[in-house]
């Protein structure tokens, strides 16, 4: 079925996708009093009884999406892969297409920060945007976390926005200048969507093209390369830094963040858990180095902030065994990157859709480490054949079995670890829902 409700012959804009931020589209072009027309592939997409409300006399089609004659330029939700056969027609009949990030950074009126990575971009955005008002800074926080980019144009104007910013929508950006442009690191992901690998590696590089300033990962060459060019860049990363640079010391046995040989905070007065979030407070803090802030009101938001929920979120202590919910954890580096980050034997559930991944990268990770694996979803027979030479794997027909089963094979002093390194659509509606039926299973579970 397609439905149109309404047909011009004037020129105007072609929004795709009606989720979260084909809404944020929608709102930003109506207040800036521009015209559009609107498409989805799905009969009822999410977005279409708020639209009515936004917009009650959009035009409006459904269904089988085509491209009108009348289109000046498409604004494409970052669901929507460049594969899509709208796109395709669109880019034969040089017909612009741009993300919302595109056009937000051709409204804001006060400095942005962007920030991306394969992992750990939402906690260190959540982290800078924590920073930013504990300095004193109006800050707005947004874009792939949270509010949608356009819709932060919509509030008063602060002293600085922090974008988080996903690969799709970095590739359909042409022009980001960010105040300051983090890179966190860069690891294969959403082959579903990129064309190549490559591709997707592009995508993340060019957040440094118009920047200030930078942050990058000592342990990415290439992100050195990037940006060799620009007068202010700041490294981190999990070794003993140079001065003004930002990394880890260990001292008497413990150890700590530290800018240079200043020692900052130990790790240990650190409310976030494992060695991954020790590298995104690295980063955080050189962010808020190349933008002023106040190191103690940094500080201060490194001993009081738990981090974000699904990512590496204890639950619950049982039995002597450590529970512990990194549902976010969607593709295979940042399982990797759970698994390291925790001390002793593990028990993993892992499994879901896998994007195309090598799961053979875990069973390095696991090596010496993994007391058991519990297997999920589409994709567990993929990661069983990765990991059949490091330890027993088994398989669970729901996250209720494998909570069961993992307590089972914990032992004393082990983890629990939920790191899929999957995503979730398979058996949820996402990795939140995931991680939080891990939850009230383990919270269920005898002491």
């Amino acid at each position: 079925m397609s439905a149109v409700r309404k047909s011009r012959k004037a020129k105007k804009d072609l929004v795709v996708g009606l989720g979260a931020t084909g809404l944020s589209i929608a709102r930003y072009l109506h207040r800036s009093g521009l015209d559009a027309t609107f498409v989805d592939s799905r009969e009822e997409p999410p977005g279409i009884d708020e639209l009515n409300k936004v917009w009650p006399d959009a035009d409006v089609s459904l269904g089988d999406m085509q491209l009108p004659g009348n289109t000046d330029r498409i604004i494409v939700s970052p669901g929507i892969a460049d594969s899509d056969p709208l796109l395709k027609k669109a880019r034969k009949a040089n017909i612009e297409i741009v993300s919302d990030i595109e056009l937000f950074a051709r409204e804001a009126n006060a400095p942005f920060v962007a920030i991306t990575g394969s992992n750990g971009k939402s906690t260190v955005t959540t982290l800078l945007y924590h920073m930013g008002r504990a300095a004193g800074q109006e800050t707005l926080a947004g874009g792939n976390l949270g509010e949608p980019a356009l819709d932060l144009l919509d509030h008063d104007t602060p002293d600085l926005y922090v974008l988080e910013l996903s690969s799709f929508q970095l590739q359909r950006t042409e022009s980001l200048p960010a105040a300051v442009a983090v890179l966190l690191n860069v690891s294969p992901d959403h082959l579903d969507w990129h064309a190549s690998e490559k591709e997707y590696q592009q995508s993340k590089y060019r957040i440094f093209r118009e920047a200030d300033a930078a942050v990058i990962n000592r342990a990415d060459t290439r992100a050195a390369k990037e940006t060799k060019n620009m007068d202010n860049v700041v490294s981190f990363g999990m070794d003993q830094p140079e001065d003004g640079q930002y990394g880890i010391r260990s001292e008497d046995g413990t150890d700590y963040l530290v800018r240079g040989n200043t020692m900052l905070i130990a790790t240990s007065d650190m409310e976030m858990y494992g060695l991954h979030n020790q590298a995104n407070a690295l980063a955080a803090l050189a962010a808020g180095e190349l933008l002023g802030f106040d190191m103690a009101a940094m500080l201060q938001v490194l001993d009081e902030f738990p981090g974000l929920p699904h990512r590496m979120q204890f639950v619950t202590r049982k039995g002597a065994v450590d529970f512990i919910n990194d549902s976010k954890a969607t593709n295979i580096a940042a399982a990797v990157a759970s698994i390291e980050s925790v001390n002793g034997m593990v028990v993993l559930i892992a499994g879901g859709e896998g994007k195309g991944g090598d799961f053979t990268e875990l069973a390095t990770a696991l090596e010496n480490k993994l007391r058991a694996a519990v297997l999920i979803g589409t994709d567990a027979a993929a990661i069983a054949s990765a990991l059949d030479t490091v330890m027993p794997v088994y398989f669970a027909q729901d996250m209720e079995d494998a909570v069961l089963q993992a307590a089972a094979f914990a032992e004393t002093e082990d983890t629990v670890l939920l790191a899929p390194a999957c995503a979730s659509f398979d058996q949820f509606d996402n990795y939140a829902a995931r991680g939080d039926a891990f939850r009230t299973v383990v919270e269920a579970l005898p002491r």
